[in-house]
């Protein structure tokens, strides 16, 4: 049966059965309350079939192809009515389950030969592929007897992918991008391109001082440098167990794409080359390091489908295919979780391996828990037990990652809330001083 009944049919129905009701009295009440319960019952039979889905009705769902982690991405049902009477429908859309939806579903008026709409939002849980179901629809038969319903066919899968808006966001305050009909503004630090001159002031470097210009305006001058582009910037993500522990409503590696996203965005805009390496027991994903705008949409497409897996990386795999096709000194930052110096003694075995060809940057992601905890008062003898060993973990922590600095290379230790920006800044503060 593709229809339901509406109230009015059954309070129309309830008065047939009623007068069977009094056939005890006078049994003709019991042949006019029988007579009508099957003609009504007729009558709806009629009135659905008098009520087709397709032929005077079009409806298409309505939302972007890419849609981003969290909330704001909407969909629109749109219907158009084809015929010359006005028609009352019930629609409910059938989201990918995985995404919360607030009213999905509702009851609107379309008017002949015109066309309606029904717009919701859904929350995005993660990144990755998902699945739309078709659309459900109850349409108001001519004699408000039935409610003729069916499905129109609408399957189609959407891409979630980071929000790169709330990455543009995370990295304004700590870069700045030119745009069109704008004067950009040139970078400066130590490079090898030669700038400008300036007055010398405390904390310039000695070796940058221009004597003789210094001799002919008798005072101390220094030289500017532009700093160079076109260099090569590989993120590393570690995709491995450590990086599925939730912080809020992300994973660790959801904060991790996020802030590899935004250093992205950034050395597109600086002129330099990025290139993604992800990675659990096997390289997952690896996009080789190429400028231009277009690495960007690469890059994003390649961030969209990198999940955290519950199995322990190789990062002597993964340090030996970026060995293999990155052979240009690169600024090599791996997002990853530090533990301690001898669980991660394998992590920075081959970190420090990087040195001299490349500059690492290992960026552990803190746990903003676990020293909240260490700071907390103890109310109990397990509770100071339990804060002793979050301590020591804190202190190989910061050892293992002070292993790496003291080898030549750079370590940073920063909360999910600022880690795009603390990631950023770092890169920015690598090229002003010219270490790549």
């Amino acid at each position: 049966m593709n229809f339901v009944f509406t109230a009015r049919f059954i309070t129309a129905f309830a008065g047939g059965l009623g007068a069977l009701s009094l056939g005890w009295i006078n049994p003709a009440f019991l042949w006019v309350g029988l007579a009508f319960d099957v003609a009504l019952i007729g009558a709806a039979v009629l009135d659905a079939a008098r009520t087709p889905l397709q032929s005077s009705l079009g409806i298409r769902r309505v939302c972007a192809e890419r849609f981003a982690i969290g909330g704001g991405n909407k969909v629109t049902i749109e219907v158009e009515n084809r015929g010359r009477r006005a028609l009352t429908l019930w629609l409910k859309d059938e989201h990918p389950p995985e995404m919360q939806a607030q009213a999905r579903e509702g009851r609107f008026v379309v008017p002949a030969r015109g066309a309606a709409s029904m717009e919701y939002e859904l929350t995005a849980p993660a990144r990755g592929r998902f699945a739309f179901g078709d659309i459900a629809i109850r349409l108001l038969s001519p004699w408000g007897l039935v409610w003729r319903q069916g499905a129109i066919p609408a399957t189609e899968s959407v891409k979630v992918y980071p929000d790169f808006r709330a990455a543009q966001r995370q990295v304004i305050e700590a870069y700045r991008i030119g745009r069109p009909g704008e004067r950009r503004q040139r970078l400066r630090g130590q490079g090898r391109e030669f700038e400008s001159l300036r007055e010398f002031v405390t904390g310039d470097e000695l070796r940058h001082v221009a004597w003789a210009a210094s001799a002919r305006r008798g005072k101390l001058m220094t030289r500017q440098y532009q700093i160079e582009r076109s260099q090569s910037i590989i993120v590393m993500l570690d995709c491995g167990r450590l990086m599925t522990g939730r912080i809020g409503d992300l994973t660790k590696l959801d904060y991790a794409v996020n802030a590899a996203l935004a250093l992205a965005y950034v050395a597109v805009a600086g002129g330099d080359q990025i290139g993604i390496l992800a990675f659990t027991r096997r390289v997952d994903a690896f996009l080789p390091p190429k400028p231009g705008a277009s690495q960007l949409g690469t890059a994003l497409e390649l961030l969209h489908a990198v999940q955290p897996q519950m199995i322990e990386p190789s990062y002597a795999r993964a340090f030996a295919h970026l060995s293999r096709y990155c052979r240009k000194r690169s600024l090599v930052a791996l997002l990853t979780d530090v533990i301690d110096a001898d669980a991660s003694a394998d992590l920075l075995a081959h970190t420090a391996a990087l040195i001299p060809r490349h500059l690492p940057l290992l960026v552990a992601i803190g746990d903003r828990d676990l020293q909240a905890f260490v700071k907390r008062t103890p109310d109990s003898l397990d509770a100071v037990y339990a804060q002793s060993v979050a301590e020591e973990l804190l202190t190989q922590r910061e050892q293992a990652l002070r292993r790496i600095a003291e080898l030549g290379g750079l370590a940073l230790d920063v909360p999910t809330g600022q880690l795009s920006v603390a990631l950023v800044n770092r890169y920015l503060a690598v090229k002003t001083r010219g270490l790549i």
